[in-house]
């Protein structure tokens, strides 16, 4: 296999199984997750370099192994994962080939780029803020963020635990269901009935050629469920869900890796260093005033889903950034897609995004939440009405 966008820190071949739901096909696995004899750089040299070789598989790697697929090595990934972008200053940037002069989204960029290509069948990639959604909209491909603590993500480095997630893209929504298969997740041979949610105050984030696209898409689920019910997540005000949860991830992720970051004075790389400052300087008062705002959030979202329905929103304000995009540039569109991505991260939820069509040449995504442990149904909603 050669590596012709740049999305692999390393190439090497480990066989899956003789057969299985993904027999005869391939991954990469987002440089975060622990692979046996080599070493989990997470996008930081540093990182490499203060941390010993992995003596297992994690299980999220081991379960694509079982489930028949090979894997090809290990995929790039913003440094310590803490960006949206696919930039890394490392390391460089994996290329989208849907769009090559714009960026591939991260921080599952290499999954996203190598199976954007054609290098993989499946991309392995985790999503705590958005770092499957984003790339998976970006580059044109099917991605999930799984229902969080579903699968096991032991062995894998920690970042914001309690939003942490395992996720994956395919290129097809067949694969991209039978790599939920491999995990353990039961995606029904048919789709129930559901009703479908479009959030309003969400769509209107997008911009107007954005809508347009989505607008096809949600059209394909209307015609299989009936016309969507308009909901309102928070009255137009996802600013103030978007601040809760940085604020909320940011003092995880400094709880997690502060020690490291003191002891080490890792050089990181614009964007990376500043957020890393800033999560240092989280007050226990705001964090104590903002758990009880993503309690409320939780409550919110459940109480919108009920038991078996979809909420409609876009992955992403719009297509990706440029990659000659400045570093105020990519951060501007970061802050405005989290408003986006927030709502299921601080509620725990599932949720894919869907190719949807282009804006100025570049993909752009569709995305359904669903409520908890309704991974499956998204998973055959986008084979089935989406393939």
């Amino acid at each position: 296999m050669q590596d012709s966008v740049n999305a692999f820190i390393e190439i090497f071949t480990i066989p899956g199984a003789a057969d299985g739901p993904l027999a005869g096909l391939s991954f990469g696995a987002k440089d975060l997750y622990d692979v046996a004899g080599h070493l989990t750089g997470c996008g930081s040299p540093d990182w490499a370099r203060t941390h010993p070789a992995a003596t297992r598989h994690a299980p999220a790697v081991q379960a694509l192994l079982d489930g028949g697929a090979t894997l090809f090595g290990k995929t790039h990934t913003d440094e310590i994962a803490y960006s949206l972008m696919g930039v890394n200053a490392h390391y460089g940037t994996p290329i989208n080939t849907a769009a090559p002069d714009r960026v591939p989204g991260g921080s599952s960029s290499g999954s996203a780029a190598a199976t954007a290509a054609g290098l993989v069948d499946i991309g392995l990639g985790s999503d705590t803020g958005g770092s499957v959604r984003i790339p998976a909209s970006f580059c044109g491909v099917y991605g999930i963020r799984t229902t969080h603590g579903r699968l096991d993500l032991s062995d894998a480095m920690p970042f914001a635990p309690s939003f942490d997630t395992i996720g994956w893209f395919a290129r097809d929504s067949a694969t991209f269901a039978k790599a939920g298969a491999a995990f353990g997740i039961e995606v029904p041979d048919k789709v129930p009935a559901i009703r479908v949610l479009t959030a309003i105050d969400a769509m209107a984030l997008a911009g107007t050629a954005t809508q347009a696209v989505l607008a096809g898409a949600l059209e394909t689920l209307q015609g299989r469920f009936g016309t969507a019910e308009e909901v309102s997540l928070n009255a137009g005000n996802l600013a103030a869900w978007r601040e809760v949860f940085v604020i909320c991830q940011a003092a995880e992720i400094w709880q997690t890796h502060g020690d490291w970051v003191e002891e080490t004075q890792p050089t990181f790389g614009p964007g990376i260093k500043e957020r890393f400052q800033r999560a240092s300087m989280i007050e226990p008062h705001m964090l104590e005033t903002a758990c009880s705002a993503r309690a409320k959030i939780r409550a919110r979202m459940t109480e919108l889903l009920g038991g078996s329905d979809v909420i409609v929103l876009p992955s992403s304000p719009g297509p990706a950034p440029y990659r000659d995009a400045d570093e105020a540039a990519l951060d501007n569109f970061r802050t405005a897609a989290l408003e986006l991505l927030c709502p299921a991260g601080l509620a725990g939820l599932p949720q894919i995004s869907i190719p949807a069509g282009t804006v100025e040449g570049g993909p752009v995504g569709l995305s359904m939440i669903a409520a908890p442990e309704n991974d499956g149904l998204l998973l055959a909603i986008a084979r089935d009405i989406f393939d």
